[in-house]
Formats: C-alpha cells, sequence, structure tokens
C-alpha cells in the first residue's frame, strides 16, 4: 500500500517516478543502485542541434543522466538556450536533483522570460519543498503567460490543495479538467497530483475528484473516485446526497449499488 500514497509529481513535462514496495508484502524500500552512465559520450564534433537532437532521445528513454550530458554539451555551442536549460533541468528533476533542476530553470527563465514552462517547472521544485506559496507564484506566472495549459491549473491547485484551502483547489482542478478531461487519469507529463499527508486529505481528495467528473457527466471515473473516497473513510461521504454535481449520478443505478454497498475502509 505504502507506493500508492507516496507522493507523485506530475508536469506538463515533468513525472517523478514514486518507489516501488519491495516483494513479499512487506512494508519496506528497497534502494536501487545510483543511475548509471549507459550511452557513449557526447561526439566532439557534433552540432549543438545534434547533441540535443540525441538528448531527447536518452530523455525519452528515460536515460536522464545521459540526456543531461548531452544538454550540458549542447549548451557549451548555443549557451543560454533556453529550451535546452528547460530540457536538462526536467532531467535533473527526475533524477531527484532539485537544486541543479532548479538552477537549470532559473537559467532558463532568465534566458527567455516568457518561457511558461520554465516558470511552472520551478514551481515543481518549490512544491516538492512543501514552500507552496512560491510554487503558487510560479504557477501563476505559467498562466499568464499561456492560460491553456491544464497541468499549470492542476499544478497550482495541488499547492492550494497543500494548505487546505480546497474552494481554491477545486476551482483549479475544475479548470484543468475543462481543457483536458484526462488529466488526472495519466501517470506522466500531466501535472502534479496533491501531496497527502493524511488519509483524512487523501480522502478529500478523492471525494473532490469524483464531484468534478460528476459535475463533467463522466460517472464512471466519478463512481472510480467516490468509492475510493469511501475506502479512504471520507467522513462526509453522506454529502453526496446533497452536492449538486451528483444530481445526475444518483439516477444511475451504480451509483446506488455503490452506496448500498457501503465500501468499508480500508485500514493502514
Amino acid at each position: 500500500m505504502l507506493s500508492r500514497y507516496r507522493l507523485t509529481l506530475l508536469v506538463l513535462l515533468v513525472a517523478l517516478s514514486v518507489l516501488p514496495a519491495s516483494a513479499q508484502n512487506t512494508e519496506q524500500l528497497q534502494v536501487g543502485p545510483p543511475p548509471l552512465h549507459r550511452a557513449e559520450p557526447p561526439a566532439l564534433g557534433a552540432s549543438a542541434e545534434q547533441l540535443e537532437s540525441s538528448g531527447d532521445q536518452l530523455r525519452v528513454e528515460k536515460n536522464f543522466l545521459d540526456a543531461v550530458d548531452y544538454y550540458e554539451a549542447a549548451l557549451k555551442k548555443s549557451p543560454n538556450n533556453a529550451a535546452l536549460l528547460n530540457k536538462m533541468g526536467i532531467c535533473q528533476l527526475m533524477l531527484q536533483r532539485y537544486k541543479e533542476a532548479r538552477k537549470s530553470f532559473e537559467r532558463c527563465i532568465k534566458s527567455d522570460r516568457k518561457h511558461a514552462d520554465a516558470y511552472n517547472n520551478l514551481g515543481v521544485i518549490y512544491y516538492q519543498a512543501r514552500n507552496y506559496n512560491k510554487a503558487i507564484k510560479q504557477y501563476e506566472k505559467a498562466i499568464a503567460l499561456k492560460d491553456d495549459a491544464g497541468s499549470y491549473y492542476s499544478n497550482r491547485g495541488a499547492a492550494y490543495f497543500g494548505k487546505r484551502e480546497f474552494d481554491k483547489a477545486s476551482l483549479d482542478y475544475s479548470k484543468a479538467m475543462e481543457i483536458d478531461p484526462d488529466i488526472f487519469e495519466r501517470t506522466s507529463r500531466a501535472g502534479v497530483m496533491a501531496q497527502l499527508p493524511s488519509p483524512e486529505d487523501r480522502a478529500r481528495y478523492d471525494y473532490v475528484l469524483a464531484k468534478l467528473y460528476a459535475k463533467m457527466g463522466v460517472a464512471e471515473r466519478s463512481l472510480h473516485y467516490l468509492k475510493k473516497a469511501m475506502e479512504e473513510g471520507y467522513k462526509d461521504i453522506k454529502d453526496v446526497y446533497k452536492d449538486n454535481e451528483f444530481t445526475e449520478l444518483r439516477k444511475d443505478p451504480r451509483f446506488s449499488e455503490l452506496m448500498a454497498a457501503k465500501t468499508p475502509a480500508i485500514q493502514e
């Protein structure tokens, strides 16, 4: 169960991998070996464009350590290239090298003040450190530059959720889903999932998503998150009978079946 509740970071171009729980039904985590170089070193005679292309391919293959080497080599031939700096920061973030990633995103912004993704990704750095106010400021800068990116709103919503400002979080999540209805169904490249330190907060988060999907008319997903909220022991589950967002869902036989089943809360 541990892997289910670890922090998961998902930005428009950023996602962190959750450490897997070790086998044999234990609650222990096994730390893997440090990342190793698997690709050949960057060729000295390669152009900046060639090096960037190779770095991009290595990043697709999740070979982030070597991708950083190629982006660094490309930057030597194309200094202060904002796109390269942002890509390098993403790989550093994937490697959990947060200080290095922050510097890369800050350099990217210094090079290009209108690079919306870099502001968003810098927000992720502050978010993972639980500095929600600074994260929100960065997300707001990204949104001001590009207001049609669902992940920016999702990320800001996660930060508001971390601050327990649930109404603001719901508004941002609603906007994110309006732009990208599948944003919470993907496991990568789609924003930051909320940091959920307690079962109560996890349950509330699932209930909020159930409400948003019900409002959109996506019954199956709404029922899925309602069930999860019940499993987490959401204490205000009876609100489902009065919240307007669930008006149509309450007419669905599957809703009645779910509520009649009284899904038991899962104990940790």
